[in-house]
């Protein structure tokens, strides 16, 4: 349009644009006259008319042309507003339209037909590679606002931060959720630890039978009934001042946990090494560790491991390692030296050093019986034991400090390894003392067998393997003294004498057996004895003996008229 075909009238509507054709051109609405109907505006403008209906380029077909008195649909809303030509470059400034009256009679009219768009810029791309224009939102408060939207091309400081903010909120939750899920895993860790310490807890103290309850039956096991394993060693008190010896067995029972001392009084009968008859007492005296060790297993029926010989003068020292001993004493001891206050105090708990320690294990008060100073040394024993470091290589280094010279049958080494598990019976209350019964002829007395020998001691007669030689006892019933002659011709006749004593006097001589096993073994003694084989019966031997011998009036010493 030039400005000469249509001088600047202010009441000439500028053209509008109305929307876009399927090419992206720009379609235009015929301005209307500002004021009312003008009859004559075709008149005076004819080449608007002709414009309108000027055929599109793009199109194939005219478009029909749109009366310029009605008021135009405008589907986007975009009156009032500028843009850029995509042809040209040129721009149509807006103008404000001036409110013009509806006439209230008029119906709605048809929207407009859009006006072809000039042609196309030579190079420029086609109209369907470009994108349209992006439209304005209208004025109605329901809809969209192109302000209310902000495109970023590019990323600012602020989105940075937003960023960083992000990274650091989702590193931080991770972060918590990892110690969250650590410190669940530590308390399931936790509750596992403390429910095995329990169960483990509770099966040692039932296996050991120190549950609440538990009685002495079940604190010794179920394995009681069956084989049991004991180490025993024996020990000789020798009296470097007042002489004598005292004799005691320290057994260690692994199958039971249980420890025991078993005293054993001098007047015991035993065989020498040539089977002779003779007491414990003199054993110890005149045959030396290794006789009376083989005398006594054969008494006991009970295999012996060691023996440790302990003076005196190396028991002070060794209750003075420990620290001193705490024992319940049952009478004044005296000091040696006059005037003197008593060494030892009679009392409970009366706390005992070195010296004290031994001149209470030996002292026998006058008109005493053996047993009593025994007891006494058998109290000793036990306070030590309570004292002794239950650690193998603690207890081995005291014992190495006494600087005394052992047995070759028990070492240091093995010593300290016995006192280390019997302190371990001790310090926990599995430790028991007991005292082995022998009649007044140095028999042991029909109790023996089961109290001690059996239940303790394990001492049990068996069938004998090959090798084994028969251990015979003799009783003598016949009041003829003739237990020395009946013991020759036993040992004589390669069986082994474990010990004699008296009987009351009786008319039948009479060989016990007790078990079948040794019924053959029971018939060839009273061969041997000349008893007649009517003699023989089974019963309860002495002790551990295999068979027993009962010699009644009926029985002939040999060499006698």
């Amino acid at each position: 349009m030039n400005d000469q075909q249509h001088p600047y009238d202010p009441y000439y509507p500028q053209p509008q644009i109305i929307g876009y054709d399927e090419y992206g051109q720009p379609v235009y609405q015929q301005p209307q006259q500002g004021y009312g109907y003008d009859p004559y505006a075709q008149q005076q403008y004819p080449e608007q008319q002709q414009y309108q209906e000027q055929p599109s380029q793009y199109q194939g077909q005219p478009q029909q042309p749109q009366p310029s008195n009605e008021p135009q649909y405008d589907p986007y809303g975009q009156q009032g507003y500028g843009y850029s030509s995509y042809d040209t470059g040129q721009q149509w400034a807006a103008q404000p339209e001036a409110a013009a009256p509806v006439a209230p009679a008029a119906p709605p009219a048809a929207p407009a037909a859009p006006v072809a768009a000039p042609a196309g810029v030579p190079g420029q791309r086609p109209a369907s590679e470009r994108s349209a224009p992006a439209r304005p939102a209208p004025d109605d408060d329901r809809e969209y606002r192109t302000e209310q939207f902000s495109f970023i091309e590019e990323p600012d400081e602020d989105s940075e931060d937003v960023i960083d903010w992000l990274k650091f909120t989702e590193s931080r939750s991770e972060r918590r959720e990892e110690a969250r899920r650590r410190g669940r895993n530590r308390i399931i860790a936790l509750v596992v630890v403390l429910v095995l310490a329990v169960v483990g807890g509770v099966g040692y103290l039932w296996s050991a039978g120190m549950l609440p309850g538990a009685s002495e039956e079940e604190r010794k096991g179920n394995t009681a009934t069956g084989p049991q394993k004991r180490d025993t060693i024996v020990v000789h008190l020798h009296n470097t001042t007042g002489g004598g010896t005292s004799t005691v067995l320290l057994v260690n029972n692994t199958t039971t946990r249980q420890g025991t001392s078993v005293l054993i009084p001098n007047s015991v009968v035993v065989a020498d090494g040539e089977g002779a008859a003779t007491t414990l007492g003199k054993s110890v005296e005149d045959d030396g560790s290794s006789g009376t060790r083989e005398a006594i297993g054969n008494l006991l029926g009970a295999p012996i491991t060691g023996t440790w010989r302990l003076d005196t003068p190396y028991l002070d020292t060794l209750v003075d390692l420990v620290s001193g001993i705490e024992t319940d004493t049952d009478t004044d001891v005296p000091d040696t030296k006059k005037g003197a206050d008593p060494l030892v105090r009679k009392g409970e708990k009366q706390s005992l050093n070195g010296r004290a320690a031994v001149a209470y294990a030996t002292y026998r008060g006058p008109g005493e019986a053996e047993t009593k100073q025994l007891q006494r040394f058998g109290q000793v024993m036990f306070a030590v034991l309570r004292k002794i470091s239950d650690n193998p290589e603690s207890a081995t280094m005291t014992v190495e400090s006494l600087t005394q010279i052992f047995d070759p049958s028990l070492s240091e080494k093995d010593l300290g390894a016995a006192l280390a598990k019997l302190a371990e019976h001790a310090k926990v209350g599995d430790y028991k003392t007991a005292l082995l019964p022998v009649g007044q002829d140095g028999a042991l007395s029909d109790g023996a067998s089961d109290s001690v020998v059996k239940d303790i001691l394990g001492g049990k007669v068996t069938a004998p393997e090959a090798g084994d030689v028969p251990r015979v006892s003799l009783r003598d019933g016949s009041g003829k003294k003739a237990t020395e002659a009946a013991r020759i011709v036993l040992i004589n006749g390669g069986y082994t004498f474990v010990g004699g004593g008296d009987a009351d006097v009786q008319e039948k001589s009479q060989v016990v057996y007790g078990d079948d096993l040794q019924k053959a073994t029971a018939a060839e003694v009273a061969k041997t004895l000349g008893l007649p084989a009517g003699s023989v019966t089974k019963g309860k031997p002495s002790g551990a003996a295999a068979v027993t011998v009962i010699l009644g009036q009926d029985y002939k010493v040999p060499g006698a008229r």
